[in-house]
């Protein structure tokens, strides 16, 4: 079995160095934001923050690839580092302190790239979540200084606490009737959004979370971080993985339910 240990000791050295660099421009009077393509915001945190991995990765790991949110893909093989340098940036542009760097390593297989390290770092909450391939999932502020984390076992809707991001996505894709019916069956509805559902999902806070459209960046750490904690995580078609394009994440028991409402009158 392949000994990912070492590659998490990089995340986490990584993400100290991200950061660094994020919160040090968090609340900032003179941050530059900028409008994508898309129509989503970036910041000058959010270029420093991939700069500063990509050239770490670049010095620590050259022969792996490297895929960041801000500047595509880079370098080509069987290892591939997955980077969201801040995820939840229109949090971060407003002072809200829910958004994280997301950073994880993918590697080839049978069934494709699969995500075999996570870290997600949410330095102005002061949490950090982290998960490697047969090793577990933890949350803590160091390696030595960790919990491990567990999804719950609640196994009826009725008792279930749900998390989602927006309404306006599931309307967009025709499924917001089925997502309406399952708010009406659960026991509890928040709108976390971002990395942060699926994190108290891995913890047990949360039992399942979805979202409706996503990049790969957005779930690959969040993917192997909740099945390590004993979770599910699919898309919405429910295949395994952050492959789909959005994502379904539960503690497993619930998963189902949780596909046959989103999928319903799809």
């Amino acid at each position: 079995m392949p000994d990912y240990l070492d590659d998490l000791r990089l995340a986490h050295v990584l993400a100290d160095a991200a950061d660094a660099a994020t919160m040090d421009r968090f609340k900032a009077l003179d941050l530059k934001v900028e409008t994508k393509p898309d129509m989503t915001p970036v910041s000058e945190a959010d270029r420093a923050a991939e700069d500063l991995i990509r050239g770490q990765l670049q010095r620590a790991r050259p022969r792996d690839a490297i895929l960041g949110e801000e500047y595509g893909v880079e370098g080509t093989g069987p290892r591939r580092w997955v980077i969201d340098p801040i995820d939840g940036t229109k949090n971060y542009v407003r002072g809200v302190p829910v958004w994280a760097t997301l950073i994880s390593l993918m590697e080839a297989g049978e069934s494709g790239f699969q995500p075999v390290v996570g870290v997600v770092s949410a330095p102005a909450l002061g949490r950090r979540w982290w998960a490697a391939k047969d090793y577990g999932a933890f949350s803590g502020r160091s390696l030595s200084t960790a919990s491990r984390l567990q999804v719950s076992r609640v196994s009826k809707l009725a008792d279930a606490s749900f998390a989602y991001s927006s309404l306006s996505g599931w309307e967009e894709q025709g499924r917001l009737d089925g997502f309406l019916d399952l708010t009406r069956e659960v026991w509890r509805t928040r709108a976390y959004g971002d990395f942060w559902p699926y994190m108290m999902v891995a913890e047990g806070s949360v039992d399942m979370c979805a979202e409706p459209e996503l990049s790969l960046w957005d779930m690959a750490a969040s993917a192997i971080i909740v099945t390590e904690a004993g979770g599910t995580f699919t898309g919405l078609d429910g295949r395994p993985g952050p492959h789909s394009g959005n994502a379904a994440a539960s503690n497993g028991p619930l998963h189902d339910e949780l596909l046959g409402y989103l999928n319903q009158r799809y």
